[in-house]
Order: C-alpha cells, then sequence, then structure tokens
C-alpha cells in the first residue's frame, strides 16, 4: 500500500513528508485511510527521549480516525467503509485488560511506546527500502493510511464529523477519564486544573458534566483560562501567581477535594498537593517531568496521589459516551481544535509549543499537494 506520511527522522529534525510503503494488514490488523489526526504532546515527546524508548526514524501520531479500507483475515468487528477513531493499543488476554482496565495492559509499554505488535506483515517502509517505525500507539497516524487493529479502534456514526474526532482516542479521553474514571469527581466534588490545554480542558469539561461545585483552573496562558471559564471553570488562577495554593484553600473552604496536574512540573505538583484537603486526591497525567520528591508530611493527612494512564479509561466505552455528550451539546471540544494539512505538521508543532493552538489536528487528505511546510 503506498501512502504519504510525515517521518520524523532524528530527535532535533524537522518533519519531512514522504512516500511510505505499507505492507498489507494481518490477520487482526485494519488499514484505515485517515481523515483526521490529532498533534498531541506525547508525540512530541518522542524529541527527548533516548533512541532506545524513541526510535527513529518514525511516523508518529496517536490521534487519528478515519475509514476503513481492507482488513485482515481474522477481523470480525470492523469491515471496509465503517468510520473509525484509533486509539492506544492492548493485549486484550492479560490481567488488566481482563478487568477492564487496558491502560494498565502488560504489553502497554511494547505496544504503544515501542510501536511494537506481534503477528503483523511487518513495518513500513520508506523510499529507500529502509523500515519506518509505523505502529506507534498502535497505529502511527501522522499519515495518510494506517494500519491499527480491531482492537484499537472504535466505530463511529458515518454521520459525524470525522475529521474532529482523533483527539478522542487520547489527550481528550484522558482529561475526562481522569475526572470521570480516576478521581470519579462528582456533584459535591471541587476539582483543581493545572496546566488548560486540551487534556486540561477536558478535564474542566467532564468536571461540568459531572456537577462539580467548584472547578478551578491554573494556566499561565490568559486566552486558556478564558476559555476554561467558557467550559465550566468557576474559577482561574494565574499559573505564576506566588500563592496558589494557599488561593485554592481560601475558596474551596479548607482545600479543594481533587486535583489534576497535566503538566509534570514539580513545583506544580507540589502546589497541587498543597491544593488539597484531608483525604483529598491528586491524579498526574503528564510524561516527561524532573523527578518528584516530596516530603513525607505533606501526606500526612491521607491524600491520595496516583498516575493516570489514557484516563484510566475503556475506549470503547468512554469515547462513545463523550460523543453523545458532544452532540448533546454539554463536552464542546470542538472549540479547542484548529486546523492543518499534514504538510504544515512543522507549522502545527510550532503553534502547539508556543500555546497558540490548543489542539492542531492534522488532515492528511491533500498531503501530496504540496511541499513541506518549515
Amino acid at each position: 500500500m503506498s501512502a504519504t506520511a510525515a517521518v520524523l527522522r532524528s530527535a532535533g529534525a524537522p518533519f519531512t513528508l514522504e512516500p511510505l510503503d505499507l505492507p498489507a494488514p494481518g490477520a487482526h490488523e485494519i488499514l484505515v485511510r485517515i481523515v483526521g489526526a490529532g498533534l498531541c504532546h506525547t508525540d512530541l515527546v518522542v524529541r527527548h527521549l533516548p533512541p532506545e524508548w524513541a526510535p527513529l526514524p518514525a511516523v508518529l501520531g496517536h490521534e487519528g480516525a478515519g475509514v476503513v479500507e481492507a482488513v485482515g483475515t481474522a477481523v470480525t468487528r470492523v469491515a471496509v467503509g465503517d468510520h473509525v477513531v484509533l486509539t492506544y493499543d492492548s493485549c486484550g488476554w492479560c490481567e488488566k485488560c481482563h478487568t477492564g482496565q487496558p491502560s494498565f495492559c502488560a504489553e502497554f509499554s511494547d505496544r504503544n511506546e515501542l510501536g511494537l505488535r506481534p503477528g503483523t506483515n511487518g513495518a513500513g517502509r520508506d523510499a529507500g527500502g529502509v523500515e519506518l517505525q509505523t505502529r506507534w500507539f498502535g497505529q502511527s497516524s501522522f499519515a495518510t493510511h494506517s494500519l491499527a487493529t480491531e482492537r484499537n479502534v472504535v466505530k463511529v456514526d458515518p454521520d459525524l464529523p470525522l475529521e474532529l474526532l482523533g483527539p478522542l482516542g487520547c489527550g481528550i479521553q484522558t482529561g475526562a477519564g481522569a475526572v470521570l474514571n480516576a478521581l470519579e469527581v462528582r456533584f459535591d466534588s471541587s476539582l483543581v486544573v493545572f496546566g488548560t490545554g486540551a487534556v486540561g480542558l477536558a478535564a474542566v469539561m467532564a468536571a461540568r458534566v459531572a456537577g462539580a461545585r467548584t472547578i478551578i483552573a491554573v494556566d499561565l496562558h490568559p486566552n486558556r483560562l478564558d476559555l476554561a471559564q467558557d467550559l465550566g471553570a468557576t474559577h482561574c488562577i494565574a499559573g505564576n501567581d506566588p500563592d496558589i495554593a494557599a488561593q485554592i484553600v481560601a475558596l474551596t473552604g479548607g482545600g479543594a477535594t481533587h486535583a489534576l496536574d497535566t503538566t509534570a512540573v514539580p513545583s506544580v505538583i507540589a502546589a497541587a498537593l498543597g491544593s488539597l484537603r484531608t483525604r483529598g486526591k491528586l491524579g498526574l497525567v503528564g510524561g516527561g517531568g524532573a523527578p518528584l520528591d516530596l516530603p513525607q508530611e505533606a501526606l500526612m493527612a491521607g491524600q491520595q496521589i496516583s498516575f493516570i494512564i489514557e484516563g484510566n479509561s475503556v475506549p470503547h466505552v468512554l469515547i462513545p459516551q463523550l460523543i453523545e455528550l458532544w452532540k448533546e451539546g454539554r463536552f464542546p471540544f470542538e472549540r479547542l481544535v484548529s486546523y492543518y494539512p499534514l504538510a504544515r505538521i512543522n507549522e502545527a508543532e510550532r503553534d502547539f509549543k508556543s500555546g497558540a493552538a490548543i489542539k492542531p489536528i492534522l488532515l492528511p487528505g491533500d498531503a501530496a499537494a504540496g511541499p513541506q511546510a518549515d
């Protein structure tokens, strides 16, 4: 299968648009024509990882959505022509998968971060025949076409705007799932969200859906705080305020019941912990930060800290739920989105890093039509 992909050849290089040769789908695989693919922080973490954890060259992208064009011989749950959202991969057989915790799958790292998948027909190759990493998070969707499995795709109504839906597969489900699944925010809860990018804003919207009494957003960007307020935050605090924890304790009458950190910055995590009341819960979703050193006394009031992966979500359950909430006007995640042709992926990355774009979505449909934009 001939395709076009945005290839990252080294950690410091720009993405380059290149022809890609994909093998035929293996028995449990499906070939998807990508309509839209979200750009996520996790894709860019590859630039800062040691080579053994970030095998390059690679086709990244793990928030794809598209149309099934071919299926393997053992595929039974999807068919050619189905519209699907691509999400993270899991084995389906380990203890965690069998108990509804696929984001903690025994093979999560191998299948997602390392892009390994047993029973396939090999990796994709560039124009020179060199193998590329083409199964990043079970999809490598910065391309016109992607190989996924029937397990890591979710069928959706063909009448939905498919180009919008890709971020539901990771960033949006991470923020919403952290609130609804992992932290179990309820109508009498108070939640503070540190960092209002796509994950944090999804958390704000989910907290409003859950009926949280107080929702506090903390960020350095005033425009993001304004949007957070529009999406359900009851209070906003500038991220450079020297006394964030004390403000939150005052606003919540003794501390928040829940906090979510999306930044992975140790000082921010410490502030989040200090903002909690007795037995409060702190969820961490940011990766790649510095080592975290917490004094023992910080936990002596029974606070609970947990790292949350993919919102602790079962994608085939949560993604349809979020779509229904969106259709009802209660989860307007389209307000986070900016669209870019795949050929402008480097511009999308710059805007994402600067904060000018909250959730870029790359559109591969015209990928072969123009030169790579720098």
